[in-house]
C-alpha cells in the first residue's frame, strides 16, 4: 500500500490548474517528468523549465472549468475535466513518492 492516494494527488492537480497556482502544479512533478499534450497540436515537454512554461501558457489559453470524471488505476489516474475547448483527459502516471512521472493529455 502506497502512503499516498492517488485519487487524492488527481484531484490536487485538477485544483492546482484550476486555480492557476504554478509552484503547486509545478511542484507535483518529478524533476526528470514529461508531459506529451496533443491539445492543439503534439508537443512533448520536459524538465522542470519546460513543464512551468507548459503551465503558464495553459493557465491563459486553456483554463480548466471542471471535473467530468476520475478513474483510478493503480498508480496512474486517468481525469477528464472541461476546457472552454471541450473535454481533455490527462492520463497522470504516479511513482511510488506521489509525484506525477508521466502525464499524457488530449482532447476527448
Amino acid at each position: 500500500m502506497t502512503p499516498w492516494d492517488p485519487m487524492a494527488v488527481a484531484v490536487d492537480w485538477l485544483d492546482a490548474y484550476r486555480a492557476a497556482r504554478l509552484n503547486q502544479i509545478v511542484g507535483m512533478y518529478r524533476r526528470d517528468a514529461v508531459i506529451e499534450c496533443a491539445c492543439g497540436g503534439e508537443k512533448i515537454i520536459h524538465g522542470q523549465d519546460g513543464i512551468a512554461a507548459y503551465w503558464r501558457h495553459r493557465f491563459i489559453e486553456s483554463p480548466a472549468l471542471g471535473l467530468e470524471d476520475l478513474q483510478v488505476d493503480g498508480a496512474a489516474v486517468v481525469v477528464s475535466y472541461r476546457t472552454d475547448n471541450g473535454i481533455v483527459q490527462a492520463l497522470l502516471d504516479i511513482a511510488s513518492d506521489g509525484l506525477i512521472t508521466h502525464c499524457r493529455c488530449g482532447p476527448v
